[in-house]
């Protein structure tokens, strides 16, 4: 079976099931788990931040970001795809009380011209702009990246209009890749950033929130108030950083694969996809030339031994990741080609 449904699905490596396994730990709502105080000080190291925060997901990263940023009735400008907006259960809504401006990005990637535009006057009958929510690398987007330069032409607009930026790097590791850069000059641009360590990178849960050292004080009360407030939980932060010192560097081959697996679907009759347009691990394709919805051609490949996610009515999804190798990526292709030509 090639599982390529997403990057979460990976298991623990056995070096780092026995790197958990050998953690020390104590209580981490009293501060005093040593493995994850070490985690979190790495984390805001690589992001340049003064302060970092474990936390169960990276929905509960975000939303305690944007709790901490802003007040109820505030506004967000976000990209209408991103995970914030379109995966998190209207969560903010519930927890923050924050009303959200969505606009259309090329890719689910905005401009500083577009977040402009959208910015409020200061006027008593509007809602005050208060927070840019990025999302990088960009999950509806096919693994779409911000820049270095988009993102500082972003900060500086911020700045000129009292706003403050939250960046989502859920999959961080993977745009800096793409970039050629660093984790630190993606993240220098925001107020707060969080890395997920349960995607890419390959550890079992787990997400850190980081910012300033007063941002991460209060950041600290809104996840106990949100449940994640943990006890002995260095097991999982050494998996986090296992994964930091060990599935970093080989990020590099879920790209060659990714690409690999774009540039042979780009070869099958009735699939539409440009291979140019996969930058990191997500790769997204059109089947409405196949004559299948995606939901049945998912369902049909899954009975061959490739599992995908319908990502749209004619669109589906393929993430590669520390479980899949190069020969998984010929073996899948060889599969979709099968079923297709039989249908």
């Amino acid at each position: 079976m090639v599982d390529l449904r997403s990057d979460t699905v990976t298991k623990p490596t056995p070096a780092m099931r026995k790197a958990m396994g050998e953690a020390e730990v104590g209580d981490d709502v009293l501060g005093e788990d040593p493995t994850v105080n070490l985690l979190q000080e790495k984390v805001a190291l690589l992001t340049g931040k003064e302060a970092g925060l474990f936390m169960p997901s990276g929905t509960m990263a975000n939303q305690v970001a944007i709790k901490t940023h802003v007040q109820p009735g505030d506004e967000i400008i976000i990209d209408r795809d991103a995970h914030i907006y379109y995966y998190e259960c209207g969560a903010t809504a519930v927890i923050s009380g924050g009303q959200f401006q969505c606009l259309v990005g090329e890719q689910g990637v905005l401009s500083a011209e577009a977040i402009a535009s959208a910015i409020r006057p200061s006027d008593i009958h509007q809602p005050p702009s208060r927070l840019i929510c990025l999302e990088n690398t960009h999950n509806r987007g096919g693994g779409s990246v911000y820049t270095v330069e988009r993102l500082t032409a972003i900060s500086e607009l911020a700045v000129q209009n009292g706003m403050l930026i939250h960046l989502d790097g859920a999959r961080l590791f993977n745009a800096a890749l793409a970039c050629s850069t660093t984790v630190k000059e993606m993240a220098v641009q925001a107020d707060s950033v969080c890395v997920a360590l349960s995607k890419a990178l390959g550890a079992p849960a787990g997400s850190v929130l980081c910012g300033s050292s007063y941002f991460i004080e209060q950041a600290r009360r809104f996840r106990k108030m949100l449940g994640g407030g943990m006890r002995q939980v260095g097991i999982l932060a050494a998996a986090g950083l296992h994964a930091l010192d060990h599935h970093v560097t080989r990020l590099a081959e879920d790209h060659q694969n990714a690409k690999k697996l774009a540039r042979g679907l780009a070869g099958v009759s009735g699939i539409e996809i440009d291979p140019g347009e996969v930058l990191t691990n997500i790769v997204l394709f059109d089947v409405a030339g196949t004559g299948m919805d995606a939901d049945v051609l998912v369902e049909r490949l899954a009975t061959e031994g490739v599992l995908l996610i319908p990502f749209g009515p004619t669109t589906v999804r393929a993430v590669t990741h520390l479980d899949v190798s190069a020969a998984d990526i010929d073996e899948a292709l060889e599969i979709i080609r099968r079923v297709l030509e039989g249908f």
